[in-house]
């Protein structure tokens, strides 16, 4: 069994915008568990546990919608929270300019996965890089008032020309990701 995803990847100067803005962030001393900078990705799909002979079915069933679309940028805009700013659980960045395209795709994916036997999302996609999660409400109003300055901030955007299947090994030190398949968008 390997644990594995889709996503795509960021630019370092992304993860570089990222890396700042959590650094703001934990100055607020939150009860907060940060994503490494370096791990964050934009993930389209997560399949968790799988047979490895599930893999090649998968890059077979995706390759199609991936090569037959184009590549295109994304912007990366604000900070908020999922659910709601009363019970913080999770903060991300938003992704905007280009959504339309992203969440198409993965629609597009979402159903064929769903021919092959993964069940779909039961929420609709909200395309989002994450920070960090939550923990507990300790601290929770200063990090709130920190995010505020970030709300309608533009980080930067980039192009987006292929999706990856990624292997994700769960270590002490935090997770190691193997890229499996890359599909370039656009043939």
């Amino acid at each position: 069994m390997i644990r594995s995803f889709l996503a795509i990847e960021l630019p370092r100067a992304i993860l570089k915008k990222i890396e700042e803005v959590q650094g703001d962030l934990k100055l607020s001393h939150a009860d907060v568990r940060w994503v490494n900078p370096e791990k964050i990705h934009l993930t389209l799909k997560f399949f968790g546990n799988i047979d490895e002979a599930r893999i090649e079915p998968i890059v077979q069933s995706i390759e199609g919608p991936i090569q037959t679309a184009s590549p295109f940028h994304l912007l990366v805009r604000g900070v908020g929270v999922f659910p709601h700013l009363k019970n913080p659980r999770v903060i991300w960045m938003g992704l905007v300019d280009g959504k339309e395209v992203l969440t198409s795709l993965q629609n597009q994916l979402e159903t064929l996965l769903g021919k092959i036997g993964f069940q779909p999302e039961d929420r609709p996609f909200h395309p989002h890089l994450t920070l960090g999660r939550v923990k507990s409400s300790k601290g929770k109003e200063e990090i709130l008032k920190r995010m505020e300055k970030y709300k309608e901030e533009e980080f930067g955007d980039f192009h987006v020309e292929r999706v990856i299947l990624f292997k994700s090994d769960l270590r002490p030190v935090g997770p190691v990701y193997t890229p499996l398949s890359e599909i370039k968008l656009g043939g």
